[in-house]
C-alpha cells in the first residue's frame, strides 16, 4: 500500500473542528442509526456544514427529537435545517429495500453508521446471526440498492464505522452464521466488522469508476448505547475513551476532508490512516491485513450478493402469499 494519509487533525479533535471551512451546500448525505451516540454528532456536524441529512432509524420518534435538536443547534444560513429522518431497520431486509426504493435523485454521502455489539445469540427471519446481519449485511443490501443515487452524484464518499473489535476475528466465510461454532458474542461482533472493512476495499473496487469511494474507520472507544450488553467500555484505559464529539471525528473527517478525493479501500483511527499490522499491537491501534485482504473482500461480497438475493426472494414470496 502506499504512503499512510495524515491529516492535521488527531485522536482530540472532534467532528465540527474536523469540518470546519467545508462547504457540504447542495450534498445530501445519509447516516444510519443518526439517533444515537456518535450517529447524532456526524449527521450534526454534516448538517451544520450545509448538507441536507437524512437519519435513516429503527426509532422515528427518537429521529425525530434528534432531528429537532440538530436544527436548533445549527445555522439556518447554512441548510443546516435540512434533517429529514426515515424509517430503516437494518435486520429486516424489507425495511432496507423500501428506504432504498423511497429514495430519489443523487447522494453524495452515505455514512454505514449503525450497529449492534456483543448482543446475546439471536437470528434474523432468515437466519442471519444478528450482528453480521445488522452491521454488515444490511449495510450491504442498503448501499448496493442505492448504488445509482451514489453513482449520480458524482464523487460520492461511503463511511464504513467498523471497530478495532474487527481483530477479535476475520470473517469466516464457511460460516458467518455460527451453524456449526458455538456462538461467541465478541466472535460474531468481531467478524462483522472486519466485514465493515472488506466492503469498503471491494466497494471502492467495483465502483471507482462511477466516482464512489468507501473507507472503513475506528470511532475510538466511547460510552454509547452500542455497550449495552457489554457492561461498559470494558478494559480501555480512561485516557483512551472519547467524547461523542471526538468520536464521530473520523467518519466526518473520512466523509468531508479534501484530503481523501478519491481515495478509498483504506481504514481510519484518530482521523488519520492506520498502520497494517500482522499481529495485535497497542490497544485501539492498527488495522489487520486480513481486513483489507482484496481476495477475502472479493468472496465475501460475492457471498453477501448471494445472501441478499435469497432474502430479496423470501420478502417477494411472502408479499405474494398474503
Amino acid at each position: 500500500m502506499s504512503t499512510l494519509i495524515t491529516t492535521p487533525f488527531g485522536f482530540a479533535s472532534t467532528a465540527a473542528e474536523v469540518v470546519a471551512g467545508i462547504d457540504l451546500t447542495g450534498r445530501r448525505a445519509v447516516v444510519t442509526g443518526g439517533s444515537s451516540g456518535i450517529g447524532v454528532e456526524t449527521a450534526r456536524a454534516l448538517a451544520g456544514a450545509g448538507a441536507a441529512v437524512t437519519l435513516a432509524v429503527r426509532d422515528t420518534a427518537a429521529g425525530k427529537r434528534v432531528a429537532e435538536d440538530i436544527a436548533a443547534s445549527t445555522d439556518a444560513g447554512t441548510g443546516g435545517r435540512d434533517v429529514l429522518v426515515a424509517p430503516l431497520d437494518l435486520a429486516d431486509p424489507g425495511s432496507v429495500a423500501r428506504f432504498a426504493a423511497s429514495w430519489s435523485g443523487p447522494l453524495h454521502l452515505l455514512v454505514n453508521n449503525a450497529g449492534v455489539m456483543a448482543s446475546p445469540e439471536q437470528y434474523t427471519a432468515q437466519g442471519h446471526e444478528l450482528q453480521f446481519a445488522t452491521n454488515h449485511l444490511g449495510h450491504f443490501a442498503l448501499t448496493t440498492a442505492l448504488h445509482g443515487a451514489l453513482a449520480a452524484a458524482g464523487g460520492a464518499r461511503i463511511v464504513q464505522v467498523s471497530s478495532t473489535g474487527h481483530m477479535l476475528s476475520p470473517v469466516v466465510l464457511d460460516d458467518v452464521d455460527f451453524r456449526f461454532r458455538r456462538y461467541d458474542p465478541w466472535l460474531a461482533y468481531g467478524q462483522s466488522k472486519t466485514a465493515n472493512v472488506l466492503f469498503a476495499v471491494e466497494a471502492t473496487r467495483r465502483w471507482a469508476a462511477d466516482g464512489i469511494t468507501a473507507n472503513a474507520v475506528m470511532p475510538g472507544a466511547i460510552y454509547t448505547n452500542l455497550q449495552r450488553h457489554t457492561g461498559g467500555s470494558g478494559t480501555v484505559p480512561p485516557e483512551l475513551i472519547k467524547t461523542v464529539e471526538q468520536g464521530a471525528a473520523t467518519s466526518v473527517l473520512v466523509a468531508t476532508s479534501p484530503l481523501l478525493d478519491g481515495v478509498g479501500g483504506r481504514y481510519f483511527a484518530d482521523c488519520n490512516e492506520a498502520a497494517v499490522l500482522d499481529r495485535r499491537g497497542a490497544p485501539l491501534q492498527g488495522v489487520a491485513r486480513y481486513a483489507l485482504d482484496p481476495g477475502a473482500a472479493r468472496r465475501l461480497w460475492d457471498l453477501s450478493e448471494r445472501m441478499v438475493a435469497e432474502a430479496a426472494e423470501a420478502v417477494e414470496e411472502t408479499v405474494a402469499g398474503a
